[in-house]
C-alpha cells in the first residue's frame, strides 16, 4: 500500500487524507449507503449500524471507518460508482485531487486515478468475489476467470456430491480457511442455518480465526446473532480463542459486543478469562470507538464485582469514570453494591469520587466501604467536606460511617452552621447508635447550641430515655440552665415525658424551679394539658400556689385552656380557686372568657366566688356575655341565682350592655329572661339600646325593641349628650345604621 506522502495514491489513503472534507461534504448519506449495499461493499448489518446514528457527521465518520476496514477495492467502489452517483460534485473534487497527485507517476494501473479513469471509460461496474472473499471490480474479463466452470471430473463430482458429503466438505473448507473451495461448494446457497448441531459455519470460522472466510460467509448471508447450544455467538468464539483480527472483523460487521451466553458472559468475559489480552484490548477499543453513553464492559465488571476482569479491561485501555445512560460511573455501581474488590481496583486506577458515590456509600452504611473511600480521598478533602460528610452520617444514624470518619481524623467536636456538634445533633435526633460512638470517642458533653440548649435539654426534648440515662450517668447536672432559664424538667413537662421527668427527679431535679417567665414544671404541664405529668408532679409535692410573672397559678392556666381533668386534680390538692392574677382575674374569669362551660361548672362547685371582680370591675358574667358564651352565661346566672345579672363594672356597664354592644343576640335574650334591666344606663347614660344602635347590630336592636315581658325598652332615653338611640343610629351612614333608624322610626310612629 502507498505511503502517506502519496507517491502512489491508493483509495484508502485518499479517504484518510481527505476524511474531513468527506465527512463534512457527504449530505446524502442514506442514498450512499444504499449504493454501498447494492454494490456489495456493505452488508445490510453495516447499514443498520450506520443508519442508527443521528448526527450526520458522526454517521459519515462511522461509514468511512467501516469502509476502510473492508479494504482497498471496497474503497475504490466507494468512489466509483457510489460517491459519483450520490454526491457528483464531491466526487469530481476527489477525482481532481488524485489527478493532481498522479501527474508525475507513469504507472497508474493501481492508483485511484487510473481506476477512476478506466471506470469512466467502461461504464457500469460489475461485482464479483476474489479468492479471499473480498469484492473485486477488475472488469468482465477478470470475472470470467473467477467463475470458470471446473474442467476436471473430480470437481464435477464435488458439485454432485450428496448433501451429507457436501456439508462435511463445507465444514472442512471453513476450518481450513479455504475460501476458493468454499466458493465452489457453497455457490449461491444461504448457509446461515446449516449444520446447526455442529455450530454454524460462521461459528466455526470465528473459532479458527479465518477472517476471509468470515467475510465471505457474512456476504453470503450468515447471521451474526446465531448462537450455539451454549449461547455463544461467532464473536464469543473468536474472543474465547483470542483471534483478535476475527474479533475486529465481526464487531465492525455489526456483531453485538454485549451479547451474553447462557452463563451471562459476554465475549469480553471469555477473552479476559482465557488471558487473551489483545482480544480484550480490541473489544475495549471498539467499544470506546462505537458505543457511547451506555453500560460498558467495565460497568458490568463493577456490577458483578469481577475485579479480575476490571483489571484486565483497564490494563487494555478501558477508561474509568465513563458514565452510563443514567449518568453513573463504574465506581458508583461498585460502591452502591458493596463490591469492595472491584471498587479498590477502580480507585487504584484513579476513579474519581463524587458526591453521588459518597451518598451511595452512606446508604450502604458499611464501614469497610466508606473506609475504602476515605483512604482514597482524605488527602484531597477539605475540612468543610469532611464536616459535611460527618454531619450527614450523624443525621442518618450511620454509626459505622461515623466511626470510619473519626478513625480517619475527623474533628468530633466540630460545629455546623447552626451551632450543632455531632453529639448535639445525634441527641436531638435520638440517634442512639451514633451517640454511643461519639461518647465512646470522648466527644465533649458540655457543648451547647447558640440558644444555650445543652445535650441533656435536647435528650429530654426528643424523649430519649437511653441517651438521658447515659448523660446523667456521665455526670450531667439535672438542673442545668438552658434558654430562658429552662431546666430539663421544664422541657419534660412541655413535651409530656413523665418517665424522663421521674428519672430527672430521681437524680435531683428541683421540682419547683422556675423559668424566666416564672413558670414551674407544674405551670407548663397544666397549660399544655398533660394530665399524667401533672399527677406525677403533684405526687412529688409540687407547690400548686406558685405564681408566675403574671401572678397566675397552675389552676389559672388549666382553666384558661379548659382542661377539666387537670382543674379537678389541682382543686383536689388544695389549689386556691379564687386566686387573683395581675389583672385580678380569677380562674373563673379566664374559663368564662374562653367559654369553657365544663371548667366553669367545675370551679363553681368548688365554691368559687361568682361575683368576684377584676381590676376593671368585670365579673365572669361580663366576659361570658361579651363573648357570646350562652351556656357559660346560663351556668353563672344559675349559680348566682340571677342576683349577678345586673352587676356593673368600672364604667357601670352591665352584662346586657356588653352583650348588646357586641351583638350577642342569644345572650341578650337570656339576660332579659333572667330579669336584666333593659334600660340600665352606664357612666355615659347609654342604655343597651344605645350601644346596639351605635355598633349597628340590627338583630340585637330588634330583640330589645320587641321585648314585651316586663319592662319595655325606652325609645326616648337620652344619654349624657342628649342623644336618643335613633339619633345615635342616624349619626352613622352604614346600611345597617340606616335600617336601624327606619326600624326605630316605625316603632316611634314617625313613619309607616
Amino acid at each position: 500500500m502507498g505511503s502517506t506522502k502519496f507517491t502512489n495514491p491508493y483509495a484508502i489513503e485518499v479517504i484518510r487524507t481527505r476524511r474531513k472534507e468527506l465527512v463534512g461534504g457527504i449530505s446524502n448519506t442514506e442514498d450512499l449507503l444504499d449504493l454501498l449495499v447494492s454494490n456489495g461493499v456493505f452488508l445490510p448489518e453495516n447499514r443498520v449500524v450506520v443508519s442508527s446514528i443521528t448526527a450526520r457527521e458522526e454517521k459519515n465518520s462511522r461509514m468511512l471507518n467501516i469502509l476502510m476496514s473492508r479494504g482497498e477495492r471496497a474503497c475504490r467502489i466507494f468512489f466509483y460508482p457510489c460517491l459519483m452517483s450520490a454526491q457528483p460534485d464531491l466526487y469530481q473534487s476527489m477525482k481532481a485531487y488524485v489527478g493532481q497527485l498522479s501527474e508525475n507517476i507513469k504507472d497508474t494501473r493501481r492508483q485511484l486515478i487510473g481506476y477512476l479513469l478506466e471506470k469512466d471509460r467502461q461504464g457500469p461496474i460489475k461485482k464479483i468475489l476474489d479468492t479471499s472473499g473480498n469484492l473485486s471490480n477488475e472488469g468482465v474479463e477478470h470475472k470470467s476467470k473467477k467463475t470458470e466452470l471446473p474442467s476436471s471430473s473430480d470437481e464435477l463430482k464435488k458439485r454432485s456430491a450428496k448433501p451429507e458429503e457436501s456439508s462435511s466438505a463445507i465444514l472442512k473448507a471453513v476450518s481450513t480457511g479455504d475460501v476458493p473451495l468454499l466458493q465452489e461448494l457453497i455457490g449461491g446457497i444461504n448457509i446461515s442455518d446449516r449444520n446447526a448441531s455442529y455450530g454454524t459455519s460462521l461459528l466455526l470460522a470465528a473459532e479458527h480465526g479465518h477472517v476471509p472466510v468470515i467475510n465471505f460467509l457474512l456476504h453470503q448471508g450468515a447471521k451474526l446473532d446465531f448462537k450455539d447450544q451454549l449461547g455463544h455467538t461467532a464473536l464469543h468464539k473468536a474472543a474465547e480463542m483470542g483471534h483478535t483480527a476475527a474479533v475486529v472483523a465481526l464487531v465492525r460487521a455489526g456483531a453485538g459486543i454485549y451479547a451474553t451466553d447462557q452463563a451471562s458472559k459476554t465475549p469480553q468475559h471469555l477473552a479476559a478469562q482465557n488471558g487473551h489480552e489483545n482480544a480484550v484490548r480490541a473489544l475495549v477499543m471498539e467499544e470506546r470507538r462505537t458505543f457511547k453513553i451506555q453500560t460498558t464492559f467495565l460497568h458490568m465488571a463493577a456490577i458483578e464485582d469481577d475485579s479480575v476482569l476490571a483489571e484486565s479491561l483497564m490494563r487494555n485501555g478501558a477508561s474509568v469514570d465513563t458514565r452510563d445512560g443514567h449518568g453513573k460511573t463504574e465506581l458508583f455501581h461498585a460502591i452502591s453494591r458493596g463490591n469492595e474488590k472491584t471498587a479498590a481496583v477502580l480507585l487504584q486506577a484513579g476513579a474519581q469520587i463524587d458526591s453521588g458515590i459518597i451518598e451511595a456509600a452512606f446508604k450502604l452504611n458499611r464501614k469497610s466501604v466508606l473506609s475504602l473511600l476515605l483512604r482514597n480521598i482524605k488527602t484531597e478533602m477539605s475540612p468543610k467536606e469532611v464536616k459535611s460528610i460527618l454531619f450527614k452520617a450523624v443525621q442518618e444514624n450511620w454509626d459505622e460511617i461515623v466511626t470510619a470518619l473519626i478513625d480517619s481524623g475527623a474533628d468530633i467536636n466540630v460545629c455546623n452552621d447552626l451551632g450543632y456538634t455531632p453529639l448535639l445533633l445525634a441527641t436531638e435526633l435520638s440517634n442512639l447508635e451514633v451517640f454511643k460512638v461519639l461518647v465512646s470517642n470522648k466527644a465533649e458533653l458540655d457543648k451547647r447550641l447558640p440558644n444555650q440548649m445543652s445535650a441533656l435539654h435536647l435528650a429530654i426534648q426528643s424523649g430519649s430515655m437511653p441517651i438521658t440515662e447515659i448523660l446523667l450517668d456521665m455526670g450531667m447536672d439535672p438542673n442545668i440552665i438552658g434558654p430562658k432559664e429552662q431546666m430539663p424538667l421544664h422541657l419534660g413537662a412541655v413535651h409530656n415525658h413523665p418517665a424522663l421527668m421521674a428519672l430527672l427527679l430521681h437524680n435531683g431535679a428541683q421540682i419547683n424551679a422556675v423559668t424566666q417567665e416564672g413558670f414551674t414544671a407544674l405551670h407548663l404541664a397544666s397549660q399544655s394539658g398533660h394530665k399524667e405529668v401533672v399527677s406525677q408532679l403533684l405526687e412529688g409535692k409540687a407547690d400548686v400556689h406558685v405564681q408566675d410573672r403574671q401572678a397566675r397559678t397552675a389552676l389559672h392556666w388549666a382553666a384558661v385552656q379548659g382542661y377539666v381533668a387537670i382543674v379537678k386534680l389541682l382543686l383536689f390538692v388544695g389549689s386556691n380557686t379564687n386566686a387573683a392574677e395581675k389583672e385580678r382575674k380569677s380562674p373563673l374569669h379566664l374559663a368564662a372568657m374562653a367559654g369553657h362551660v365544663q371548667t366553669v361548672s367545675t370551679l363553681l362547685t368548688a365554691k368559687t366566688k361568682v361575683a368576684a371582680k377584676d381590676m376593671d370591675g368585670c365579673t365572669a358574667l361580663h366576659y361570658a356575655a361579651k363573648n357570646g358564651h350562652v351556656r357559660v352565661v346560663a351556668a353563672l346566672l344559675t349559680s348566682g341565682k340571677n342576683k349577678n345579672v345586673n352587676e356593673r363594672n368600672a364604667w357601670r356597664r352591665t352584662p346586657l350592655h356588653l352583650a348588646a354592644e357586641h351583638g350577642q343576640e342569644r345572650v341578650v335574650s337570656l339576660l332579659l329572661e333572667r330579669q336584666a334591666k333593659i334600660n340600665a344606663v352606664d357612666n355615659n347614660k347609654d342604655t343597651p339600646l344605645h350601644w346596639a344602635c351605635r355598633t349597628a347590630h340590627l338583630g340585637t336592636v330588634q330583640k330589645l325593641v320587641n321585648w314585651t315581658r316586663g319592662e319595655k325598652v325606652n325609645l326616648q332615653a337620652t344619654n349624657n349628650v342628649m342623644k336618643t338611640p335613633l339619633q345615635v343610629a342616624e349619626a352613622e351612614g352604614t346600611l345597617n345604621h340606616q335600617n336601624i333608624a327606619v326600624l326605630l322610626k316605625r316603632k316611634m310612629f314617625l313613619i309607616k
